[in-house]
């Protein structure tokens, strides 16, 4: 599928990317956070980051995000299946340097995880900014995978047989936070983190 509105929405709803690529004749999957800005992903990590020299380098990559929304249990275990939505975008990536692109490229990272943290928490200095090396990968050659409803057995000869059928589903959600223990008194749970965690409640302070 390359449907552009569906790769977005599954890139958009994915935190963690795995990078593959080969370092000489070996391949490696790296995981990674990763962030979209219009038609770009961008990763990031330690300027030291070996990989992530490879990939600046100019290294042919192939970038996936997966999503599991529940388990589709048909009536035979042939037919078991899951529910998911996936993204494939193959290319090159390269490295972002200047400044202001590097600090906008970590505000959309830090906003991604908890919108309103970037305000909350102390920003970048000079010399992290330094440590820290930023890759960005275009969106120019991608696919979505999705696979969604449920079990396909329902009309074929195993329809008649007495077993379960139907689907699992799969949610995930944020528990109770748990603070730094020596985060100093009287420090209140962020505005950012009471609406990531429970929008309708914000008692938890």
């Amino acid at each position: 599928m390359y449907d552009r509105a569906s790769i977005d929405e599954v890139l958009d709803a994915a935190l963690i990317c795995h990078l593959a690529f080969a370092d000489g004749g070996q391949p490696l999957a790296v995981p990674t956070l990763c962030a979209r800005v219009v038609d770009i992903v961008y990763v990031h990590g330690s300027a030291a980051s070996r990989a992530l020299r490879i990939l600046r380098a100019g290294a042919p990559v192939c970038l996936t995000v997966t999503l599991v929304d529940g388990l589709v249990l048909a009536r035979s275990v042939f037919e078991h299946s899951i529910n998911y939505r996936s993204v494939m975008i193959l290319g090159s990536m390269h490295g972002v340097d200047d400044r202001d692109d590097k600090l906008a490229a970590l505000k959309a990272f830090t906003e991604k995880l908890v919108p309103g943290r970037w305000a909350e928490a102390r920003q970048p200095n000079s010399q992290e900014l330094v440590a820290t090396s930023i890759l960005a990968l275009p969106i120019t050659e991608a696919s979505a995978k999705i696979r969604s409803g449920p079990p396909e057995d329902a009309d074929a000869p195993d329809g008649a047989l007495r077993v379960w059928a139907g689907v699992l589903p799969l949610h995930t959600g944020w528990a109770s936070p748990i603070p730094d223990p020596k985060l100093r008194s009287g420090i209140p749970l962020p505005a950012s983190v009471q609406q990531l965690i429970a929008p309708e409640d914000t008692s938890r302070t």
